[in-house]
């Protein structure tokens, strides 16, 4: 059985790169682990959370995860593209997953800075749901 989280991910990085519109800015380049060299802009996984929410007869997690955008176009107009296409294609998907069920999965945020090398634009997308395991 796969872990909750685990398994939303591999789901959410399908669907990312499967997404034509965000696909026509990134290509293939959705990482969990960036490759050396790999070419700007992309989108990586990030830190996610995974909290229990069990009640009677109900194993379920709350999860919260971040999906970020880097780019090195000056200013943030490109970061804020791609990190609107990130959130358009998982809004509009209906993510079914094998061993667990989505119960509900929501944007809730989008950060964009300068990262500290002043040279990358950063995006970070914070989605939030439920998840209840069998």
């Amino acid at each position: 059985m796969a872990s909750p989280s685990y398994e939303l991910q591999v789901a959410l990085v399908a669907r990312l790169k499967s997404y034509g519109d965000l696909t026509a800015f990134i290509g293939n380049r959705v990482y969990d682990v960036v490759p050396p060299g790999a070419d700007f802009p992309y989108v990586t996984i990030g830190e996610a959370d995974e909290t229990s929410d069990d009640a009677d007869c109900i194993v379920a997690f709350e999860i919260s995860l971040d999906i970020d955008v880097w780019t090195r176009e000056p200013g943030f107009e490109q970061a804020k593209k791609i990190g609107d296409q990130v959130r358009r294609a998982i809004r509009s998907a209906d993510i079914e997953l094998v061993d667990n069920a989505l119960v509900d999965f929501r944007h809730r945020q989008t950060r964009t800075f300068r990262d500290e090398d002043g040279l990358t634009s950063h995006s970070v997308l914070t989605f939030e749901g439920t998840i209840e395991q069998p």
